[in-house]
């Protein structure tokens, strides 16, 4: 039986009224925090911090904040709402984001980047669920790759703005932290009275969750994408790696660009092939195109290179973001997808914490290639694992 939704049956641009505002609230958002990410690496170095410091900041942020995106989304399908949550991970961010401006010091950087992402930790998961409810039956893949597409839109527009500030106020980071306020209220403003809560009348209350509650394979594709996050450190370094080898202050936003440009280009095809072809299959070839990917930002000191690589770490992204949340929507239970998204945001952001400080190190202490090689080799080893998962899956199936 299909699921019955709470809010009208509408489409905008042929999707769903609410994915298509839930999209929107992230183009907005994502312009915001990119225009900050895209020059936060410079910054802090313009602070006196180390590329460890910024690794570590970039970690401790997200991997602390992420045990958030486990609770609230356990705490959502318990109380059977996504849009409280949403709302108030939104405010954090886009209230928070400009302080910045006010930063004299790493560590005030460090404060600000983890409260900040405590609103991230807050929203995803609650969003992620919101997102699958809203969903008609055997479109998950197109909605998780539309609103990566419109995420990445946002990360396209604001890194070009900042681009566009520095050359017009040279180096005035804390400039570009003031102006992305606009668009971050924008989106706060999208996501309180445009979006609508979309759970199942007939879902089921939500008891005690339990370990035995999510089945095996949930859990091993747990692990695999642990391996994988394990190398996949803040994407900060490739903006540094970027900056070593000589591309000038203000165009360093238009590699982050170029990356979200063909990520944004491609989420959605990625996402309906997902629904077609299966999610293993596109995530076995997204881990061996990061492996490539990495392979080459360590051996590049070519330009040229150095902004191919870039776009096609944007076909990876694509191919692996918003499809892994999709296998993990078609690997649990309805009434646990919040509690499942989250944990699965956790993983992730957890992980980030040694993945980033072990890429600092190598950086710092060995050289500028060494940390992409260690990435490159355990993104491949996951490849192989998420092929025997995919194989493995597959025989399951035939002998039931």
């Amino acid at each position: 039986m299909s699921e019955k939704k709470v809010y009208p049956e509408k489409k905008i641009l042929g999707i769903e009224k609410n994915i298509f505002f839930v999209g929107l609230t992230s183009f907005l958002t994502d312009t915001m925090t990119k225009m900050i990410y895209a020059v936060m690496p410079l910054f802090l170095m313009t602070l006196g911090a180390t590329k460890t410091e910024l690794s570590l900041i970039e970690g401790i942020a997200e991997s602390t904040a992420s045990i958030i995106k486990a609770l609230s989304g356990w705490w959502s399908d318990k109380v059977r709402r996504n849009k409280p949550f949403m709302i108030i991970g939104y405010a954090f961010t886009a209230i928070l984001s400009p302080i910045f401006s006010l930063a004299a010091t790493p560590f005030q950087v460090l404060i600000i980047r983890f409260t900040e992402r405590v609103g991230k930790g807050i929203r995803t998961a609650p969003r992620d669920s919101l997102i699958v409810a809203s969903s008609e039956e055997g479109t998950k893949g197109r909605s998780f790759g539309f609103h990566k597409a419109m995420d990445n839109s946002g990360a396209i527009i604001g890194p070009l703005l900042a681009s566009g500030i520095l050359l017009i106020f040279p180096r005035n980071y804390r400039m570009v932290f003031l102006i992305a306020a606009i668009p971050g209220l924008m989106g706060l403003i999208s996501i309180i009275y445009f979006v609508k809560e979309a759970k199942s009348k007939n879902q089921s209350p939500l008891g005690k969750i339990k370990l035995t509650d999510f089945p095996k394979k949930y859990y091993i594709f747990l692990i695999i994408v642990f391996i994988f996050t394990l190398g996949n450190s803040t994407d900060a370094l490739l903006l540094v790696k970027a900056s070593d080898i000589g591309i000038e202050a203000a165009f360093i936003p238009i590699m982050y660009l170029i990356f979200n440009a063909v990520s944004a280009m491609f989420s959605i095809p990625a996402g309906i092939l997902s629904d077609k072809i299966g999610r293993e299959r596109l995530i076995i070839f997204g881990y061996l195109l990061y492996s490539i990917i990495y392979l080459g930002f360590g051996r590049t000191n070519s330009k040229v290179i150095l902004i191919l690589l870039f776009a096609f770490y944007g076909l990876y992204s694509a191919s692996t973001d918003g499809v892994q949340k999709a296998l993990v929507s078609d690997l649990i239970d309805k009434n646990k997808r919040g509690t499942g998204l989250g944990i699965y945001n956790c993983i992730i952001g957890m992980t980030l914490l040694p993945a980033s400080v072990i890429a600092g190190l190598l950086y710092d202490n060995i050289n500028n290639r060494a940390p992409f090689y260690y990435s490159a080799s355990l993104a491949f080893i996951a490849a192989i694992l998420m092929y025997i998962f995919h194989k493995t899956g597959n025989k399951t199936l035939k002998n039931s």
